[in-house]
């Protein structure tokens, strides 16, 4: 019996029909049914008419975004140094970064959590700088790996033709290399945004009391609302997938800036 490449795509459709279609057709049907399975659209009126979900979105926004502004500000700079230095070792310093994530997470949040109570009356006992300690963490080398690719895949030449015709290193830098490095400070900026928005596991065994998106679908989950909790969680996805599109959007035109460049 013959197999065509329509019946090897077979069991990847039958995967993401399973997975993916069915939960999300689950989720939509409790984000627009109430208690008794009546179709009504309280659920999603609810949620921007009441200042606890908004607040804790804004307040989600916030974290995530300067979490995500920490990040960049500490990964650019070793990303940088790494992808264009003559160290022989730079490969072993990448991995230094890298290896955390090989450790079992509840180890290396029980670490910072003992790093943060010595602490004590500082730094561990600010929410809000400790949920950005806690998330800047766990996702710094989410946001080092996809820089450090980026500046690494550059072509040497456009640097030294910069410096040829009079430009010093912070104008090759600021013309050349930042501008080209942009899809990857993108894709860095996707991958540590989106989740720390919703991550409550970091906060809660930081013992933390900042109650972001995920904490407050969980505590919905918890307490049997699954209509009100599936449709925070509906709209956060649109949220999500509306980000990732305009962050699409932006890394194909800079790769056609790239291109037209090089």
């Amino acid at each position: 019996m013959q197999f065509s490449r329509k019946h090897l795509g077979i069991p990847y459709a039958a995967f993401l029909i399973i997975f993916v279609v069915a939960p999300l057709l689950v989720l939509f049907y409790y984000a627009f049914t109430d208690g008794q399975g009546l179709f009504t659209a309280q659920n999603f009126l609810h949620f921007f008419t009441n200042p606890n979900t908004l607040g804790t979105l804004y307040y989600s926004l916030i974290v995530a975004l300067v979490t995500t502004v920490v990040c960049l500000l500490l990964a650019y700079p070793v990303a940088y140094f790494l992808a264009t230095s003559n160290l022989r070792m730079k490969s072993v310093v990448l991995m230094l970064f890298i290896m955390p994530m090989w450790i079992n997470f509840s180890l290396r949040i029980t670490a910072l959590k003992e790093i943060l109570s010595v602490l004590e009356g500082n730094l561990a006992m600010h929410p809000f700088l400790n949920a950005v300690i806690g998330m800047t963490y766990d996702f710094l080398p989410f946001m080092i790996l996809p820089i450090y690719t980026t500046i690494m895949r550059l072509d040497g030449a456009l640097r030294e033709a910069s410096m040829d015709l009079g430009a010093d290193h912070v104008q090759t830098f600021l013309r050349v290399t930042l501008p080209l490095s942009v899809p990857g400070i993108i894709s860095g900026v996707s991958m540590v945004f989106l989740p720390a928005m919703t991550n409550y596991v970091v906060l809660d065994m930081l013992y933390n009391s900042t109650y972001i998106m995920g904490s407050l679908i969980g505590s919905y989950f918890s307490a049997y609302n699954w209509n009100g909790g599936s449709m925070i969680s509906l709209i956060l996805l649109a949220l999500i997938c509306i980000f990732t599109l305009l962050n699409s959007g932006d890394e194909e035109e800079k790769a056609r800036e790239g291109g037209a460049l090089l």
